[in-house]
């Protein structure tokens, strides 16, 4: 039997920091996680140990994010783009440019441009600290996999940036 009280405990800032990460918006990310912990205690009898229970979670939470936004118009994210821009930007990786206050608009609109599976594998990654054995499980791939295609979305990311700043 899984505790559900301690499930909650141990994941949900895992949880709410994954949310934060690709709705940009804590009052949305909060109803998210919390809908992620209510469809997750309907379901937990049914959850089989074939994965960690931080897989399965982020799992339920990145199909409420696309449930939320399947019900909703989405928004596009050309409003995202910042024309803050600077030249030695060249040189960052795309965690460097994320973690710089004035480029995370820029950068989450770059992150969202990337086709699936790379933008969740990079998101899974960065934002959920997941380790690239539970992303794998959570894609049903190997870690192998997990590592290859965050590395490609990376090299995306920063050919996205170089040929932005080139074009300014």
């Amino acid at each position: 039997m899984i505790d559900y009280e301690t499930i909650y405990r141990q994941y949900f800032s895992t949880v709410y920091r994954y949310m934060v990460s690709i709705c940009h918006n804590n009052s949305l990310s909060e109803e998210l996680t919390q809908a992620t912990f209510f469809a997750a205690l309907k379901r937990i009898d049914s959850f089989r140990a074939d994965c960690t229970v931080q897989t399965w979670l982020i799992g339920i939470a990145r199909n409420q994010y696309f449930d939320y936004y399947r019900k909703q118009k989405r928004f596009s994210h050309k409003q995202l783009l910042s024309t803050d821009k600077e030249s030695h930007e060249l040189d960052l990786s795309p965690e460097e440019i994320f973690f710089r206050s004035e480029n995370i608009n820029r950068f989450h609109y770059f992150l969202h441009l990337l086709t699936e599976p790379y933008k969740e594998v990079f998101t899974l990654r960065i934002f959920s600290q997941m380790n690239f054995a539970a992303i794998g499980a959570l894609f049903s791939k190997s870690e192998g996999w997990a590592r290859v295609t965050y590395y490609r979305a990376k090299q995306k990311l920063q050919s996205q940036i170089r040929e932005d700043n080139h074009n300014e």
